[in-house]
């Protein structure tokens, strides 16, 4: 059940909150084990409008946004003084998120009843990553929990950033590609016909294509609905096909191997490999932990093979570059010979912070470009498809006009 309650602090102060606890008698022991007396303990009843945010925070989510703010906030409040379980109140008062509301309740009850945050956080691995949980881990073991929330906030800011840039240089052709294809429908669908009509009448003899688009014209036109409803049964399909995880292993390996993106993708996952093990390693994480966290952050699966043969080498004793050496087609070479560095200086995690720079500031440019570099190829794939639609609609009329001469 939930309970609100009011206790007087051992310092002398008033203790405020709302916690889950089995009854009253279990609360009240919790607090007072806390050294705090308490003054009220009141249940909270549920009424139409908590059920009703209980509801919606099952099918809400946590977006990376607020992971950030949640961080950054949390950091500050606590370099300013704050206890955590006060921060952890004012944050859950400023946020409108149903399930992260829920997530600082939780949250608060643990550090009510003496448990760690990171311990509270792993409750939610749907939410928090396991980078997110170790570095917090890590950041109280050793005393330094601000930082370590100020840290994790800048890699989850990065990490988002370079996403939302790839994603977004993406989008414009993507939205270009949709649009010709549902503009080519409706030109068979209305247009076709009427020329189709025309050259019927007068009776010309039409070349092979312009007898394909006449078929597609007729069939378009005669099953509008049906055309829109089976192109989005195609999408969704292929969709669905491509996202089987059966397809996982097939789709990494055409996309690191593709002219433009193949060389986003590496240097993204490079990006995000380096930045991920440095974040770990200043954290005081231990290598083959890191390793396994950083395993688990990459989405590609060629380079999840890569960290795992890198794990296993450390624990047999190997150098860690030793793994990024053998497999340059993927890592490029800067990523091994800076680590190669890194362990012969004892300065790894900043070797590997120098790597994840580089490679983030190659990929800004990169998105900055890509949309200029696209362009040129729509071009080219519009012009061909508006090409071949004239070719074979106007070809006739140059017969028939040939015949009246």
């Amino acid at each position: 059940m939930l309970f609100i309650y009011k206790a007087k602090l051992k310092e002398g102060g008033i203790m405020e909150g709302v916690q889950y606890a089995k009854d009253r008698f279990a609360l009240a022991h919790d607090l007072r084990s806390m050294g705090s007396i308490p003054l009220s303990i009141t249940e909270k009843g549920e009424g139409f409008l908590d059920k009703l945010s209980g509801f919606t925070g099952i099918f809400s989510k946590v977006k990376v946004n607020e992971q950030i703010i949640l961080t950054k906030n949390l950091s500050g409040m606590l370099r300013a003084g704050l206890s955590l379980y006060r921060a952890l109140s004012v944050l859950k008062k400023q946020t409108k998120n149903p399930k992260l509301d829920n997530i600082l309740t939780s949250l608060s009850g643990d550090i009510n009843s003496g448990e760690t945050l990171s311990s509270g956080l792993s409750k939610f691995p749907d939410v928090f990553s396991k980078l997110f949980i170790s570095m917090t881990k890590a950041g109280e073991e050793s005393g330094n929990l601000a930082d370590a929330l100020s840290d994790i906030g800048a890699n989850l800011e990065k990490s988002h950033s370079l996403t939302k840039k790839i994603t977004g240089a993406l989008i414009y052709p993507g939205i270009i590609f949709s649009a010709m294809i549902v503009i080519g429908i409706l030109m068979f669908a209305f247009v076709v016909p009427t020329l189709a009509s025309t050259f019927k009448e007068l009776g010309v003899d039409l070349p092979f294509a312009t007898q394909v688009l006449i078929f597609f014209g007729n069939f378009f036109s005669n099953n509008l609905l049906l055309t829109f409803v089976l192109l989005f049964c195609i999408v969704g399909g292929l969709y669905l096909f491509f996202r089987a995880k059966f397809m996982g292993k097939y789709i990494d390996y055409i996309v690191v191997r593709l002219p433009i993106i193949g060389n986003l993708a590496k240097e993204l996952n490079t990006a995000r490999t380096a930045r991920t093990m440095s974040s770990l390693l200043l954290a005081g994480v231990s290598i083959t932990r890191a390793v396994e966290i950083t395993e688990d952050i990459v989405q590609n699966i060629y380079y999840k093979e890569i960290l795992d043969e890198a794990k296993v080498g450390i624990e047999k004793g190997a150098p860690f570059s030793e793994a990024f050496c053998a497999h340059e087609d993927l890592y490029p070479v800067m990523m091994s010979e800076m680590i190669q560095v890194g362990e012969e200086t004892g300065k790894l995690s900043e070797m590997l912070l120098e790597v994840a720079l580089f490679y983030e500031a190659e990929i800004e440019n990169k998105t900055k470009n890509l949309s200029t570099i696209i362009e040129p190829v729509l071009m080219l794939v519009i012009g061909g498809a508006v090409g071949f639609f004239a070719i074979s609609m106007i070809s006739p009329l140059y017969s028939i006009l040939g015949s009246i001469n």
